[in-house]
């Protein structure tokens, strides 16, 4: 199901799920509270949702939602990511949307539909794929690249999409920093700046000039710290 207030918006985006194998369109609505009760009605396995819109935001619909689906959100503001991830949001999409990165929200909300419940008795099983390291999506010159996260020290925002170094190019993803801290958190990235991530074994060192906190990691680059999480920073490494 989608809900945007934006006709043209709401229709591309609907033009481009129906092109993906598998994928049933319920419903679109234009009116975030009708889309309240539709939802209910419906029962969809997932809403992509716009924020900014007339009458409550999605963020608040999102809230508001009786039986709770998958949520993608679906904007053209980078900033409300992190409240979105508060929710448990599956993905969080910047306008104007490409089909890869769709085709991409929409293999996420699979994998959380497929994925075993502790009420299965299966929670433990080995699934195909599972003890694979994480890759992160990137795009190069327009192709669609798969990146293993271990080999990446640094991620940095940058506009509408996050940076990262890999083999001595720069690449970049349109995956958010916020959601890369929460999915990579257990290979040690940690978030040093609003705008900076980094993986802490990649740290050569610490350093204080003037005031101002930075990192040097093994690879030679240097990552400003911002002063509020300089003190965590320094406990984590032990300093």
């Amino acid at each position: 199901m989608l809900v945007d207030d934006e006709g043209p918006s709401r229709r591309r985006l609907r033009r481009m799920l129906e092109q993906i194998p598998g994928v049933d369109v319920l419903a679109d609505e234009a009116d975030p509270i009708e889309a309240l009760a539709r939802i209910a009605e419906l029962a969809p396995d997932v809403v992509f949702l716009d924020i900014h819109m007339p009458g409550i935001d999605g963020l608040t619909l999102a809230e508001r939602c009786a039986r709770v689906p998958a949520i993608v959100f679906v904007t053209a503001h980078a900033e409300h990511a992190v409240r979105a991830f508060d929710l448990a949001s599956v993905d969080y999409l910047l306008k104007p949307v490409r089909i890869e990165r769709l085709e991409e929200a929409v293999g996420r909300v699979r994998s959380r539909q497929d994925r075993p419940t502790e009420a299965s008795g299966s929670s433990s099983a080995a699934r195909p794929g599972e003890d694979a390291p994480p890759r992160v999506i990137a795009y190069e010159r327009g192709t669609k690249v798969f990146v293993d996260a271990t080999t990446i020290t640094r991620f940095r925002a940058s506009d509408k999409y996050t940076a990262f170094v890999s083999e001595q190019r720069e690449l970049l993803t349109e995956e958010p920093l916020v959601a890369l801290e929460e999915r990579l958190g257990g290979l040690g990235f940690v978030r040093v700046h609003r705008a900076e991530l980094i993986r802490l074994s990649a740290v050569r060192s610490f350093r204080v000039e003037d005031g101002a906190h930075s990192v040097c990691l093994k690879d030679g680059q240097i990552v400003p710290v911002s002063r509020r999480m300089a003190a965590s920073l320094r406990a984590r490494l032990g300093l």
